[in-house]
């Protein structure tokens, strides 16, 4: 009789010798678990970050810590994941991660082919603003006006790079206008410049804008995403008016490349539960956000189309890579 050298090393024995490494491996999770945020403290990714953390602490049985690791726009505590590449290590980061690659010429990973997507967390939508007497009325308007005069019509965002000057970036590419830039050092900066005249329009996020819109101060000549914000439902998407255009900030998770599989189901079957019904998701509505926790094929595909999307828009915005 022929004997494999499966059988004779399984008795012996050695028998796991002869299986696929992955199943000799131990068990995920098998001690402590990092979630690296890679911005200051308090920011706004760390508030459903830690909220997630707790929850799959007690899920998981085993502790998660989140770390703040703020430096080059998010790609410091990218590259410290991908350097580690332990799937007991994880980034929760932002749209940064996918337009890292456009403006810098080194951001010191590849965010297609050194991250694996584990779900989107959350993402909202930021809102074009305008004083309640500016001349532009709504957002055919500022369309017909930017196109009788290329560079008349300003925007400030809270600088260079941000994600409010690639939201105006997408649309001077996306409507065929020019509108000129403006930045400025945060948006405080930009939201004062706004009520003082010097600029026509502001990008901004929804939650900094709500109270201006509200108290009618400030006038939203549109939502940044492909569809209304129920925060806002009176104010039309710039995607109704401008075909293709939908720029939203998202938050969402990752796992360095060397993430197995049922890591990333097991993650994603953990948070789902946690997208509604719950304080953090009500808080996050009413600010215009949504959390989302639906698993990594919606992140997967915003990966796909952005990355490509950012080296675009930056390129032919004339937006320098650093």
């Amino acid at each position: 009789m022929h004997i494999t050298r499966r059988q004779a090393l399984a008795g012996l024995g050695l028998g796991t010798l002869g299986l696929p490494a992955a199943q000799a491996q131990p068990a995920w999770p098998n001690r402590t678990i990092r979630f690296i945020v890679p911005f200051a403290p308090g920011g706004p990714v760390e508030v459903p970050t830690r909220f997630i953390a707790e929850h799959l602490t007690r899920s998981l049985g085993q502790t998660i810590l989140v770390e703040t690791r703020p430096g080059a726009g998010g790609a410091l505590g990218a590259q410290a994941v991908v350097r580690e590449n332990d799937p007991h290590t994880l980034l929760v980061s932002t749209t940064a991660v996918a337009i890292a690659p456009a403006l810098m010429a080194n951001p010191g990973y590849h965010p297609l082919d050194d991250l694996v997507p584990i779900s989107m967390v959350s993402d909202t939508p930021m809102v074009l603003l305008a004083k309640p007497d500016h001349a532009i009325k709504d957002l055919p308007d500022l369309i017909a006006r930017a196109k009788a005069r290329p560079g008349g019509i300003t925007y400030a965002t809270s600088g260079v790079g941000s994600t409010t000057h690639l939201a105006g970036a997408l649309l001077g590419v996306r409507a065929e206008i020019d509108l000129l830039h403006v930045p400025y050092r945060g948006a405080a900066q930009a939201m004062t410049a706004l009520y003082a005249g010097d600029t026509d329009l502001l990008v901004i996020g929804t939650i900094e804008a709500l109270t201006h819109i509200r108290e009618g101060r400030l006038k939203a000549i549109g939502i940044t995403s492909g569809e209304r914000s129920p925060a806002l439902p009176d104010v039309p998407s710039i995607g109704s008016a401008v075909p293709g255009y939908d720029m939203t900030i998202w938050y969402a998770m990752f796992g360095p490349r060397s993430t197995p599989p049922e890591v990333v189901q097991r993650l994603a079957a953990e948070m789902a539960p946690l997208a509604r019904g719950n304080i953090l998701a009500d808080r996050m509505q009413e600010s215009g956000a949504r959390l989302l926790l639906d698993g990594p094929a919606r992140l997967a595909e915003r990966m796909r189309i952005e990355v490509p999307l950012w080296r675009d828009v930056v390129r032919r915005a004339g937006i320098g890579a650093s």
